[in-house]
């Protein structure tokens, strides 16, 4: 059984990989493939993780007496959320609003919160923490220290347009962009090396596991 999992897996990685010389058949099988496979896992994790516990065993409990008459609350988004197929009906269509209206609003009462904490406070603590134990930081931590504050300040000077960009506001704003494409360059530069390593693991794979099956 593994020795026909790493030929499957062998042939699916060479259909993949023979887009670089050109679009063909084998591509799109394993490209669509793909698509499926990660669309029915996808299905069936909702369902497991999702629907049953979440859905199923409440109402079911409250059926059989198991658990409280509260369960059948659960009907409630229920309903709503099979409001979201009204969307196949051209007459009925206009319901859907209320779903994605609910969804937004409690998805942007959680994450407005999150991005708060993570995008803004964390970076403010962030930048400025290392100057609370400067006595301790050597002469190059103080210097990242003070490059990381004028990175962070001439950065936001580039984003902030109340104020005409001349002058030294203007300076400063280059400073910025140049702060921006380092910060750029080096998220893609790490991109690249994610994907140069992914490559590097299928070519030891083929090479290892797939032609070492065959020799």
């Amino acid at each position: 059984m593994e020795f026909l999992g790493i030929w499957i897996a062998a042939f699916l990685t060479l259909c993949i990989y023979s887009f670089l010389y050109r679009d063909n058949p084998f591509y799109r099988f394993a490209e669509h493939l793909l698509v499926g496979m990660s669309v029915g896992y996808i299905i069936i994790l909702t369902i497991y993780f999702g629907l049953i516990p979440y859905a199923w065993d409440p109402i079911q409990k409250a059926v059989t007496g198991e658990a409280s008459r509260w369960g059948f609350l659960t009907l409630i988004p229920i309903c709503i959320g099979l409001l979201f197929f009204t969307r196949l009906s051209t007459r009925h269509a206009w319901l859907i609003r209320y779903p994605i209206a609910i969804l937004m609003g409690v998805t942007s009462g959680i994450m407005i919160p999150n991005a708060l904490q993570t995008d803004i406070f964390a970076q403010v603590q962030g930048t400025l923490n290392p100057f609370s134990v400067i006595g301790t930081l050597s002469s190059f931590e103080i210097f990242g220290a003070i490059l990381i504050v004028i990175g962070v300040i001439c950065t936001l000077t580039y984003f902030f347009f109340s104020v005409e960009h001349r002058g030294p506001i203007a300076g400063i704003s280059k400073v910025g962009i140049t702060f921006l494409m380092i910060g750029f360059g080096s998220a893609f530069g790490n991109t690249v090396m994610g994907r140069v390593a992914l490559l590097i693991q299928r070519v030891d794979f083929l090479i290892n596991d797939w032609i070492g099956t065959i020799f």
